[in-house]
């Protein structure tokens, strides 16, 4: 699959899991010096890969009639920080959620430690600018995902599946931490805690083979 298909079967699916709502949010992925990128106010579910601009690493226009999606800036800025192949964006509602109402995500649950632990959110600046890519390259440190105040979130991978399989994750962490609010006070994890899961992880338990009868 080329990479303008991948950005189309996972702009789709980022639409059915409704992480996204008509053109909010967008998608890349890198090969090399080019990355190919959703294009501005095209509804994701209904891409095709022609649609589908192709810019480099510095931010000009490869191939493609459509203009690429104006958070561009803050894809190669992430991709500059991380070297990462793939970058999600979404405006997913839990994550918004938090990133409307707190400085990070704390790790509630063990798996946040998949995406780097607590969940940092960019300070807010107007979409597209220079300065939301500084904000959320420096939110990124570390870390496979950031939120941005007042805006959605932002994960990170190897490739586009693995970026957009951190998309779901981050959300289900904020969807976790936000209906946590409403039964009472979300219990976070300690670093030692968090150690003790990493640690387990790297020596699982291993069940021996039950011997012949």
């Amino acid at each position: 699959m080329s990479l303008r298909e991948q950005l189309c079967a996972y702009g789709r699916r980022a639409v059915e899991l409704g992480l996204v709502i008509g053109s909010s949010g967008n998608l890349s992925v890198r090969e090399g010096d080019l990355v190919a990128v959703t294009p501005a106010g095209a509804a994701l579910d209904r891409l095709t890969p022609e649609m589908c601009p192709v810019v480099d690493v510095e931010g000009h226009l490869v191939e493609g009639e459509l203009q690429p999606s104006s958070e561009t800036p803050m894809h190669l800025a992430v991709y500059a920080a991380t070297g990462a192949g793939a970058v999600v964006h979404t405006h997913a509602v839990f994550g918004t959620v938090v990133a409307t109402t707190m400085t990070e995500l704390p790790p509630v649950h063990y798996n946040a430690l998949l995406l780097g632990g607590a969940v940092r959110v960019a300070p807010y600046a107007t979409y597209g600018t220079p300065e939301l890519a500084a904000n959320v390259r420096q939110a990124m440190e570390g870390r496979k995902a950031a939120l941005m105040a007042n805006h959605g979130g932002v994960t990170v991978g190897a490739t586009l599946e693995e970026a957009f399989e951190a998309t779901r994750l981050l959300e289900w962490l904020c969807e976790v931490y936000v209906r946590g609010l409403g039964v009472g006070t979300p219990t976070v994890l300690t670093g030692e805690q968090l150690d003790a899961v990493v640690e387990r992880a790297l020596n699982p338990p291993v069940f021996p083979r039950r011997p012949p009868s």
